[in-house]
């Protein structure tokens, strides 16, 4: 197989996996009024491959076969790789009213980070993990497979170590051994798109000590596996109308709770396993593509907040104002920061075994200064908007014979602008900032992909401060070695 249509992405989902919505057991995720949005959504990276505008883009050919395959597969060996891996995120979130489809993104960012990881394991414990990987990688890309990331662990007390919880399942775990295999229990939090997805790849969290071993986990399974059960989130994903919800009603991800009921993994499907000193390194190498991701997908959204308070100025007749040009100013210059800071993280790539990883210190510059300034944007783009976003009309008044009339006379803008279009992006810059979808994405900005703390941590660590610091000296005529 090369890569799948939509309608055979569509089908591989109706595979018997075992879903829990608002109390409900899900049996169709494709067909459900409010998880189908995320199919819907996600399912355009599967339209774009056959689409001949962004073939070239998502897809490439093996040379060897001629085969065509989604271009996420790729391990990326130079800056070009990167640049064309960055664009074809950017471009597909785009597409996607500003919300990134990462059905691919985030599992082709495991893959990199396990091949990295399991090679370095192989060389200190003889084992064969490189070879699975390889394997399994050549799979999802020759069925032309979606994939979720379960890597945040429920955590219980977050003071204490996996072993030291009240009880022992709060980080996924084994607890049996076999000889084809592993028995797995625990429950990961905040799964991006795993009830529409057909493969949940798990890797660990965080660093591990020896008693901990048994947490140092990672392995594959189909999203069907028996014993995998997913508590679907609610928040962000009811379905609404275009006029109030014009993105959200057509673009959003969707999370669960995922839960290893005592999950059998196969012995080929297994890529770490109780090697603890490497836990910490692979949820590093993960996140150092995964946040190159991150700064690639951010873009889109900077545009939307940006061109949405544009308009709105010209609509309440405002754009002339010195103030308003201000705001303006300011969302131009947090787009544009975080897409360049994305390309250079591209071109200042480092090799490491033939595969071409991100700049660590600029992606996480990147993102620390995309989520740390998310929600003064906002408060620029609401500022502009006006109280209309949270006050105004429901579709039901605008189309009613009784009300349409007033609200048409009295919640006009600047001359020339209908009514009716002037409602529409008011409604627009709601779903962005001011609905359950809107408050969805504050609070991502923050947390994924890691949490400010997590990029300050890593920014002072991979500095070199010992660079500047001599540079310093330097310039104080200080003799090195004082």
């Amino acid at each position: 197989m090369a890569t799948r249509s939509v309608e055979e992405y569509k089908a591989g989902l109706n595979d018997g996996r075992t879903l829990f919505f608002r109390g409900d057991r899900v049996e169709d995720v494709t067909h459900h009024p409010d998880l189908g949005v995320g199919v819907e959504h996600a399912s355009l990276d599967f339209a774009l491959a056959e689409d001949a505008a962004y073939q070239d883009l998502m897809t490439v050919k093996i040379p060897d076969t001629g085969e065509t395959i989604s271009r996420y597969f790729v391990s990326p060996s130079n800056t070009d790789d990167l640049l064309k891996r960055r664009e074809m995120i950017e471009t597909s979130t785009r597409l996607g009213g500003g919300v990134v489809l990462l059905i691919k993104e985030i599992g082709s960012d495991a893959l990199f980070a396990l091949s990295l990881v399991a090679k370095r394991i192989d060389e200190q414990y003889g084992t064969d993990y490189l070879k699975r990987v390889e394997t399994y990688h050549q799979r999802c890309q020759r069925e032309d497979l979606s994939m979720a990331v379960a890597q945040t662990d429920v955590k219980g007390d977050r003071s204490l170590a996996p072993s030291e919880q009240t009880h022992p399942d709060y980080y996924v775990r084994v607890v049996e051994e076999r000889e084809d295999g592993i028995v797995v229990r625990g429950a990961k939090a905040h799964t991006t798109c795993a009830p529409y997805v057909d493969e949940i790849i798990v890797l660990p969290t965080r660093n591990l000590t020896e008693p901990d071993k048994d947490y140092a986990l990672a392995f594959a399974v189909p999203a069907n596996t028996p014993g995998l059960k997913m508590i679907v989130s609610p928040f962000g994903a009811s379905s609404s109308s275009d006029f109030h919800s014009p993105v959200s009603a057509h673009h959003r991800m969707i999370e669960s709770l995922t839960i290893f009921d005592d999950v059998f993994v196969p012995k080929e499907r297994v890529f770490m396993n109780g090697e603890w000193d490497f836990a910490g390194g692979l949820a590093t190498t993960f996140v150092q593509f995964h946040r190159f991701t991150a700064v690639s997908y951010k873009p889109p959204l900077c545009d939307l907040l940006t061109g949405a308070a544009a308009l709105i100025a010209e609509h309440n007749g405002i754009s002339r104002a010195s103030h308003v040009r201000e705001k303006l100013m300011y969302l131009i210059n947090y787009a544009e920061t975080v897409r360049a800071l994305s390309k250079a993280a591209a071109v200042d790539c480092v090799q490491t075994d033939g595969v071409a990883i991100p700049n660590s210190i600029i992606t996480n510059v990147a993102k620390f200064y995309f989520a740390s300034n998310y929600h003064q944007m906002v408060s620029y783009v609401q500022d502009i908007a006006g109280g209309l976003v949270v006050t105004g009309p429901s579709e039901e008044d605008v189309i009613h014979p009784e009300t349409r009339d007033y609200i048409e006379k009295y919640l006009g803008g600047a001359a020339g602008v209908p009514t009716l279009d002037r409602l529409k992006l008011v409604n627009l810059i709601r779903d962005l900032t001011a609905s359950d979808f809107g408050g969805y994405n504050e609070l991502l900005a923050i947390h994924a992909e890691g949490s400010l703390e997590a990029q300050k941590i890593t920014i002072y660590r991979e500095y070199d401060l010992e660079r500047c610091k001599s540079l310093a000296k330097q310039a104080a005529r200080i003799e090195e070695g004082s």
